[in-house]
């Protein structure tokens, strides 16, 4: 079933709308949605070396225009949806203290979010909820969001055959250790 997914993706990333599902992605991905856009994007790059920066420009517009919308869930749904989201992760009553750390860090916060595999939407949405300075989230978004696909586009573009063999003839171990990131990530949210 893995080797069908696989195949099922690297036919996706090749058609001619997988830039459009690639940027509805990544926008949603910021605010809302558990998977990263990686999951679309390196069989992109992989199936078509030659559009690797164009892959990333789009990974990252979509990604930012949803950190906006992150931000906004935060600024105006804090009292409603971000309290239950808090309760969800028991963090509720650690909002007031981390709210004025965030303050002091909130920059770094979200340039370490946009860069790792951290959950992106919980700090574009906390952005929004303690009223973190907008223009330096937008700025440190482009910056960590622009540095993660560039990085991952260029490394597969420059290194994209040996890689593709390795996922192939890997894939069991390679959807494991993505597994593992993406859930160490959420791990790592519950006890911050």
């Amino acid at each position: 079933m893995l080797r069908r997914l696989y195949d099922w993706t690297m036919g996706l990333s090749a058609h001619r709308h997988a830039m459009t599902a690639l940027f509805g992605v990544s926008f949603i991905e910021s605010s809302v949605f558990p998977i990263p856009p990686d999951v679309l994007m390196i069989p992109m790059v992989l199936a078509r070396r030659s559009k690797a920066m164009a892959v990333a420009l789009i990974a990252t517009a979509g990604s930012v225009l949803g950190a906006m919308l992150g931000y906004w869930i935060g600024a105006a749904l804090m009292d409603s949806l971000g309290q239950a989201v808090l309760a969800a992760y028991g963090k509720q009553d650690a909002y007031a203290q981390l709210a004025a750390r965030f303050a002091d860090y909130g920059g770094w916060a979200v340039l370490f979010a946009a860069l790792t595999p951290f959950p992106f939407k919980v700090i574009t949405i906390f952005s929004g909820a303690v009223g973190f300075s907008l223009p330096l989230f937008i700025l440190t978004s482009i910056i960590g969001r622009a540095g993660r696909f560039f990085i991952v586009a260029g490394l597969l573009w420059r290194f994209g055959p040996p890689i593709r063999d390795f996922i192939e003839r890997r894939l069991g171990l390679v959807f494991t250790l993505f597994m593992a990131a993406l859930i160490g990530g959420f791990a790592a949210l519950r006890y911050l």
